[in-house]
């Protein structure tokens, strides 16, 4: 049953984490994806799409390797283990949140790098606790619940589809001179991957905090479609309306100013609603599996 194996992979990355980076499977994915760019990079989108092409079948083709070798159970836990990176993501924002409480707003703002990829240089101690809320529900997608919906439908092939993917949007999906058109591909179909999951935790989000689901429903379908990123502005909106805290704004991104809409209508974000959507993230996790482990039960019950 995958949706076991993705909650169980949920599980094992809260207490025990991610191999370390010499070992790491994504790592090492990355280095070969990073040696098929420099053989397929040319400017135009038709060769971004085949890196992109190389790229899922390099992902799935593991993930039948490692269903053919261990059995589908064992593979999807497995395959769910090694993308799903909670754990990580949350001692980095608890790293940054530590050292804004210490007044040390230098080092958070090199330590925020690890997180967001805005300029950190002039951001003061709100703008710093927005970057790292916005940065735990939209990582919180992308390396937790998405990889557990992929799980639960596809088992180890599907999980390690939508890893590969989310890997080669990070490597080129950014907008660039030089990824505009070579990473299109790559952007475009981590948007699609991501978009049911992304919609499945703006739920959770709900669930947890059921006296927040009207402004949670009111945020998403309001401020949401603000944002530049289809699925980045639905769950983010989501935590701001949750947390009852305003996020979203202005951001600089090199020469490149982007503009995110306001999301939410609380208060600026500080250290404690830091702390308060690392809870978040951990808890809507859970419901996500849950509510996948359900729908398995609910299809295959006759």
């Amino acid at each position: 049953m995958n949706a076991i194996g993705a909650y169980a992979g949920v599980i094992v990355d809260r207490f025990v984490g991610e191999p370390p980076n010499a070992v790491h499977p994504v790592v090492g994915y990355a280095r070969l994806m990073n040696t098929v760019e420099r053989i397929t990079y040319r400017d135009r989108r038709s060769n971004g799409v085949a890196f992109c092409v190389i790229g899922v079948a390099t992902g799935v083709s593991v993930g039948l390797l490692a269903r053919r070798l261990f059995g589908a159970r064992l593979a999807t836990v497995a395959a769910s283990t090694v993308c799903i990176a909670g754990r990580m993501l949350d001692h980095e924002a608890q790293a940054v949140g530590q050292l804004i409480t210490e007044g040390d707003l230098v080092a958070a703002r090199r330590r925020v790098r690890s997180l967001v990829g805005r300029a950190p240089d002039d951001l003061d101690e709100s703008d710093l606790c927005r970057a790292v809320v916005e940065s735990v529900a939209e990582n919180g997608v992308d390396a937790v619940t998405s990889s557990v919906v992929w799980a639960a439908i596809g088992g180890a092939p599907a999980v390690l589809a939508h890893r590969a993917v989310n890997t080669l949007d990070a490597m080129v999906g950014h907008r660039s001179a030089r990824y505009e058109r070579f990473g299109w591909a790559s952007a475009r179909l981590d948007d699609a991957m991501n978009f049911v999951p992304a919609r499945l935790t703006a739920l959770s989000v709900a669930c947890v905090r059921p006296t927040r689901a009207r402004a949670v429903w009111r945020a998403v379908r309001h401020d949401a479609p603000h944002h530049p990123s289809p699925n980045g502005g639905v769950i983010e909106a989501a935590f701001a309306a949750s947390l009852d805290v305003q996020l979203g704004g202005v951001n600089q991104y090199g020469d490149r100013i982007e503009h995110r809409g306001t999301l939410g209508t609380g208060a600026l974000p500080t250290v404690d609603t830091v702390n308060a959507a690392i809870q978040l993230r951990r808890t809507s996790a859970h419901v996500v599996a849950a509510i996948c482990a359900l729908i398995w039960w609910s299809v295959h019950a006759n």
